[in-house]
């Protein structure tokens, strides 16, 4: 139990990693390098902002609040200038939007060393205390970490399934020239699409903000884990997508666990292989 529960709060937060990173394969059918510093961003603004907010002695919880807000602020405005300036133009372009994503992440990474340092930094606990569940022991931090994930992925998926606005990402992913012809304004459903995803990516960093180290590198750890994640599950899947994080959350949790960390990360790329070998479309791929 204590490890099926190490797994869930694991999983829950490269869902909403890697549900980003395939609702923009969907919608603009390309691969999104720079997801990853969508997720640095948040964890770098609140790492200098929070230590000067308790200077000027701002309650934790408001401190944390605003920093959020401002982070995840900033991330938004440098996903619509990303994608204006850049993605926009290699919508459904593999191999363009490939070279232009590492592009702009290498450069990325470059600034965020330059603006914020390359110190790691960790924030102070929000929430003290730990808790029993069915007799697997969990900090109550992290239990609300792993409670609002699960609710940001499952109103995503309401949204996607039975909205309006999910409809017409629909439409665009299964066929984007037949959703304009319907009149559905392609554009700017691709736009709100990659917003959204940019949002989870920033989302899902200010969530662990209080369990997780920051650094101007760190998004590549989870870029890897949710890029495994939807190769596993399917590309342009959301269900997919959910099973390949737990799955890789299982892998991580179960074999670092009885064996080593390097072994369980041997396993992901292992099954990634196995997976493109059998299904190169993913478990649930549909294309």
């Amino acid at each position: 139990m204590q490890l099926l529960m190490n797994s869930l709060q694991i999983a829950a937060a490269y869902i909403l990693f890697s549900l980003g990173l395939t609702l923009i394969f969907g919608v603009m059918r390309m691969v999104n390098f720079t997801h990853g510093e969508f997720f640095t961003l948040p964890l770098l603004v609140m790492g200098v902002l929070v230590p000067v907010l308790l200077g000027a002695n701002v309650p934790l919880v408001a401190t944390y609040a605003l920093s959020a807000v401002l982070g995840i602020s900033c991330t938004l405005l440098l996903g619509g200038v990303i994608y204006k300036f850049a993605l926009k133009r290699f919508q459904r372009d593999m191999t363009g939007s490939f070279v232009v994503s590492v592009g702009l992440s290498l450069l990325l990474q470059g600034i965020f060393l330059e603006l914020f340092g390359g110190v790691p930094s960790r924030l102070p606990t929000l929430i003290e205390g730990t808790v029993n569940v069915l007799g697997a022991y969990i900090t109550l931090q992290r239990l609300v970490i792993t409670c609002c994930a699960l609710l940001v992925a499952g109103a995503l998926c309401w949204t996607i399934a039975s909205s309006r606005l999910g409809k017409a990402l629909r439409a665009v992913a299964e066929d984007h020239e037949a959703a304009m012809l319907q009149g559905i304004p392609y554009r700017r459903i691709a736009l709100i699409g990659f917003l959204i995803a940019t949002g989870l990516a920033a989302v899902a960093a200010v969530l662990l903000s209080p369990v997780t180290v920051s650094s101007p590198i760190i998004g590549n750890d989870y870029l890897i884990r949710g890029f495994i994640a939807i190769v596993i599950g399917g590309l342009g899947s959301i269900p997919g997508a959910i099973l390949g994080s737990v799955l890789i959350a299982v892998i991580e949790s179960v074999g670092g666990y009885y064996f080593d960390p390097t072994w369980a990360t041997i396993t992901m790329f292992a099954l990634t292989m196995f997976v493109l070998l059998v299904r190169p479309k993913g478990i649930l791929g549909h294309g």
